[in-house]
């Protein structure tokens, strides 16, 4: 049985992990999108620090983690085109929903906010039409 269901398990409670931290440290729910968004627009300038250690951290991870998980394939694409306009979709995606998937599905829903219930189910849903699009109708990805 392949084991790669792990990676994404773990992924999740590190995510978790990492909205619970937040929420402790800042008083404040994790939501990645307005972190970056308050840094974009200007309007996060008071807590500039903090926003930029949490995107350092979102970005280097990463980084660090690479040499440990090499060989992992994780289904991507490799056609660059593509991952960019994903990446401009899910911006505009998460501005229209006034947050993402760490602010609703992580730390919304484990609040009961309805608000992010709902906002998960249309996202989750919104995902997986776009996938039966691009792979299966398409052949995208």
């Amino acid at each position: 049985m392949e084991q790669d269901w792990i990676y994404g398990f773990v992924g999740g409670l590190l995510i978790g992990l990492g909205g619970a931290v937040y929420l402790l440290v800042n008083g404040r729910i994790m939501g990645a999108s307005g972190i970056l968004g308050g840094l974009i627009d200007g309007s996060g300038m008071r807590t500039f620090w903090e926003r930029v250690s949490f995107i350092a951290g979102v970005v280097l991870m990463p980084v660090l983690l690479y040499p440990m998980f090499e060989n992992v394939d994780t289904h991507a694409t490799s056609n660059l085109l593509v991952l960019v306009i994903a990446g401009l979709f899910v911006g505009v995606g998460t501005r229209l929903a006034n947050g993402c998937t760490s602010g609703h599905g992580v730390c919304g829903i484990s609040r009961l906010s309805l608000r992010g219930i709902s906002a998960t189910v249309f996202y989750i849903m919104a995902g997986g039409l776009t996938i039966a699009l691009l792979r299966h109708a398409w052949g995208l990805i």
